[in-house]
C-alpha cells in the first residue's frame, strides 16, 4: 500500500465522485485517479491543499528525467492536476503553460496497401481476421471495437454505429461488404455464440478484454512478418485514414468517419498521402529532364 497523507484518500474519493457526477467515461475516471494518486504518493507528507506550482513542476521533472515519459503522458498529468485543482480543491488554479510540454510532431505509423493485404491474408482464425479487418475497414479505436455490440452492425446500409466513442460522441462509420461476410463466417464458427458484444471473452455477455484484442492483432502481425511495425492496433486506424485520402476522399469526410473533434487532428494524414506526392515532379529532375541537356544553363557557360 502506497504511503500518502491522510487527506489524500479523501481527496481521491471526492475526485471520483465529481467525475462520476459529471458523466465522465470510466476510462477517464481511472486515468485521472491514477495520475493524482501517483502525485499523492510522491508527496506523502503533504496534503493536496498544500501543493503549489513548485511541487507540480518538481513532479513533472521527476517523470521526464527518471521515467523518460512521453509527451502524451506529461500532458495527461498536467490535465489531471488542472481538473483536480479546479473541481476538487476549489482553488483558482490554472496549470501554467510552462507545465505543458511542447508537442512532439510525429507522423502516425501506418501500413501500405501491400502490407495490409499480407496482414489480412496471414490471419489464422475467423475471429482474428474479423478483428483485423474491422479495425482497418472502419477506422476504429481499440475501445470502440471492444464495446461494439451485435446490434451496432447495420449490414443493410453498410454502416457501423459507434456508441460513445472518444469524448462520449456517437457516430456512424463505414462497414465493408467484405467484413460483413467475414463477420458471418466468424459467427458461424463460434462454438459459444456472442450474446451482446460482437467480440466477447470467456464470460458470455461481457466484452473481450482490451489486452486480448491487442494480443490477437499482434499475433497477426507476427504471422505476416510485420512484427517490427509499431502501435499495432492504432496503425490499422491510421492506415484506414491514409488509404481513404489516397483514394480521393475529402478530409472533412474522413474527420467525421474517425470521430475527430478538430480538423487539425485529421490533417496530419496529409503528410502520409502518396497519390498526389507521386505526381509531383522534383525541381531537380525538371531541370535535368533531358539527360543530354542541362536546362537553364547557357551553352557557352564555362561549366559545359
Amino acid at each position: 500500500m502506497e504511503k500518502m497523507h491522510p487527506q489524500s484518500e479523501e481527496a481521491l474519493r471526492l475526485l471520483q465522485k465529481t467525475m462520476i457526477a459529471g458523466n465522465y467515461s470510466p476510462r477517464s475516471i481511472a486515468t485521472y485517479l491514477r495520475e493524482i494518486r501517483y502525485i499523492c504518493a510522491y508527496f506523502p507528507d503533504l496534503s493536496p491543499q498544500q501543493w503549489t506550482d513548485a511541487h507540480i513542476i518538481d513532479y513533472l521533472h521527476y517523470l521526464k528525467t527518471v521515467h523518460h515519459v512521453s509527451y502524451s503522458k506529461s500532458k495527461m498529468t498536467a490535465q489531471s492536476v488542472a481538473f483536480f485543482f479546479r473541481h476538487v480543491l476549489k482553488r483558482p488554479y490554472d496549470v501554467p503553460s510552462k507545465l505543458y510540454p511542447k508537442r512532439e510532431f510525429k507522423l502516425p505509423h501506418y501500413l501500405t496497401k501491400e502490407e495490409m493485404q499480407r496482414l489480412i491474408s496471414s490471419c489464422r482464425s475467423p475471429k482474428q481476421k474479423a478483428i483485423v479487418e474491422l479495425f482497418y475497414s472502419s477506422g476504429l479505436r481499440l475501445e470502440e471495437l471492444r464495446m461494439l455490440k451485435i446490434t451496432d452492425v447495420d449490414s443493410k446500409n453498410n454502416r457501423l454505429f459507434v456508441h460513445c466513442g472518444k469524448g462520449r460522441k456517437d457516430r456512424y462509420t463505414l462497414l465493408s461488404k467484405r467484413v460483413i461476410e467475414t463477420l458471418r463466417t466468424y459467427y458461424r464458427n463460434q462454438k459459444v455464440k456472442p450474446q451482446v458484444y460482437l467480440f466477447e471473452g470467456t464470460r458470455p455477455g461481457q466484452p473481450m478484454w482490451a489486452g486480448a484484442i491487442q494480443w490477437t492483432v499482434r499475433q497477426a502481425y507476427n504471422h505476416a512478418g510485420l512484427s517490427h511495425k509499431e502501435h499495432k492496433t492504432h496503425a490499422l486506424r491510421h492506415s484506414f485514414a491514409t488509404h481513404l485520402l489516397d483514394a480521393g476522399v475529402d478530409i472533412h469526410t474522413i474527420k467525421e468517419l474517425l470521430g475527430h473533434s478538430d480538423i487539425k487532428t485529421t490533417m496530419v494524414y496529409l503528410h502520409l498521402q502518396t497519390s498526389k506526392r507521386n505526381l509531383i515532379v522534383n525541381p531537380l529532375d525538371e531541370l535535368f529532364k533531358d539527360d543530354n541537356q542541362i536546362a537553364n544553363i547557357p551553352k557557352q557557360s564555362p561549366l559545359i
